[in-house]
């Protein structure tokens, strides 16, 4: 293919159709298979905190290493496979996640399984970008929509059956197998990768920016424990937290003029920056990433802890957004070329937009309908974006500088879901105070209505017993209302992000078409 628009010639030519399958087949194995390990554990956290005699504040490292990990290493792996090709990278990543993985599970103290999770991040972190790039590159550009919709069924439906997977593991079996359960589908994906993917033809020698990768490690690495402990720390009135701020902001900062100035020599290439697609599209991915994430950590404990659901129960409610996204997958994949990318988007959007208004209806009393229904609708529109998010971002991207780009676009949906957790736990924990000492105000002995025959039986102002159950139940009450103060702030970041639209510019069919045909 002939250059056009002073954009490089993409990289290998499409692979055979016999092993395309198998590639494709391979690749999604590997995607689904890290997706499933940043919600796996969620579910069986509890059961771990009491095998390992963890606190509160202890076990949270189980999910932060993982997370620090793989958001520090992501961006890497561009470099990385441009050193020493995808698909030795490609190999060594899965290779390193199962033995990772192996460890975890056969962990005896917290210490140990905290640093096994940090190297089950690192490896974790070239899995879904080489993954993507690798459908570029064996695809041809005409089948561009297809390769990512199948692509993103695998990458979101890892996080989306990783409550139910790892509810009925931890009951029928235990904690240890929502690790093990990587073993078989990492010894499958490794040898696909060996046996039906070619080497790269073309290798880059460039040099490794020391300075530019430590400034993103270390911006990264503070951020990320500043939102895990800021909660515990009380936030700015800690020094701890003002530190790692500092220290992150600081970073950043560096990263960016050292970007600007550095030139070729850069970590990051600025041909990225010059894309006001891929920056859109970037900024986009990073609030579906806080949706998505945020969804699935507060619904799983949310139907436990307030309205009492077993485990494996609260885990298969939430396959209904699995199924969402898999029909708007498909859906996607046979109208992309024919449809605006953007109009697909903004329905994704404003169907994802108006479950989360369902949802800041949600109340203890009702059933388990609305959730189901909001979690397939959610399910739906994010599906939805999904996929023309990573064409109009990627698509247009020089082949050298395709990984990385692939890498980053990753690096902000998992930044969006591990700020945007952060920052609704925090709300959830403060406006379930604030409502609590608000609900309390009326509970008094002079008040009529908290005497009987008001007061339902149990409750009771008098008796010890008859305090700690009516404050048990205002504490329920609180945290369902902090539940809904959560959906509706989710709900203003997805209509605040609609506007981003207006900056993505669509590629003409006839370019790209005649593109293809080159």
């Amino acid at each position: 293919m002939s250059e056009r628009g002073g954009e490089a010639a993409p990289g290998p030519s499409p692979a055979p159709v016999a092993n395309r399958g198998a590639i494709t087949a391979t690749v999604i194995c590997a995607c689904v298979m890290q997706g499933l390990d940043t919600t796996i554990v969620n579910v069986c956290l509890p059961h771990i905190q009491g095998s390992m005699s963890a606190a509160q504040d202890q076990i949270s490292w189980v999910l932060t290493s993982y997370i620090v990990a793989s958001a520090i290493m992501m961006p890497l792996t561009g470099w990385l496979a441009g050193r020493f090709g995808v698909k030795y990278i490609f190999v060594a990543s899965v290779v390193g996640f199962t033995i990772a993985s192996a460890l975890c599970g056969a962990a005896t103290s917290l210490s140990q399984l905290v640093l096994y999770r940090l190297l089950q991040g690192i490896c974790s972190a070239g899995l879904v970008p080489l993954g993507q790039a690798t459908l570029f590159t064996i695809y041809p550009r005409e089948k561009h929509g297809q390769a990512m919709a199948i692509f993103s069924t695998g990458a979101m439906m890892g996080p989306i059956l990783g409550p139910t997977l790892g509810g009925w593991l931890t009951d029928n079996f235990d904690w240890r197998w929502c690790f093990y359960i990587n073993l078989p589908v990492g010894a499958l994906c490794a040898l696909g990768i060996a046996v039906f993917l070619r080497p790269s033809r073309q290798m880059r020698r460039d040099p490794f920016d020391l300075f530019g990768f430590a400034m993103l490690s270390l911006a990264v690495g503070a951020l990320q424990l500043m939102l895990d402990r800021g909660q515990t720390k009380d936030w700015f009135r800690s020094s701890e937290i003002w530190v790692e701020a500092t220290v992150s902001a600081l970073c950043f900062y560096l990263l960016i003029v050292h970007t600007i100035t550095a030139g070729e020599r850069s970590f990051l290439n600025k041909e990225l920056l010059k894309s006001p697609n891929f920056t859109a599209g970037s900024i986009l991915m990073f609030g579906v990433g806080l949706i998505l994430s945020g969804t699935l950590a507060l619904m799983p404990s949310m139907m436990q802890v307030l309205m009492n659901y077993p485990v494996f129960d609260a885990g298969w409610m939430m396959a209904p957004r699995g199924f969402g996204t898999m029909l708007a997958m498909f859906f996607v994949a046979r109208m992309i070329d024919r449809v605006d990318f953007r109009l697909f988007i903004l329905v994704g959007f404003l169907l994802t937009a108006a479950s989360l208004w369902q949802m800041t209806g949600y109340s203890l009393l009702m059933g388990s309908g609305p959730i189901l229904f909001a979690g397939f609708a959610q399910g739906f529109g994010l599906g939805c974006t999904f996929v023309p998010l990573n064409l109009l971002a990627l698509s247009g991207l020089p082949s050298h500088i395709l990984t990385q780009g692939t890498a980053l676009r990753a690096l902000m949906r998992m930044l969006g879901g591990s700020i945007g957790i952060a920052i609704l736990e925090t709300q959830l924990a403060q406006n379930t105070q604030i409502v609590h000492s608000r609900l309390v105000e009326g509970l008094r002995p002079d008040n009529p209505l908290a005497q009987a025959p008001f007061m339902p039986p149990g409750f009771d102002l008098t008796t010890p017993h008859g305090l700690a159950a009516l404050n048990q139940e205002v504490t329920r009450q609180a945290a369902m209302i902090g539940y809904i103060d959560d959906f509706a702030l989710m709900l203003i970041v997805v209509l605040a992000s609609l506007p981003l639209l207006l900056l993505v510019r669509v590629p003409r069919r006839r370019a790209v078409a005649a593109a293809a045909d080159d």
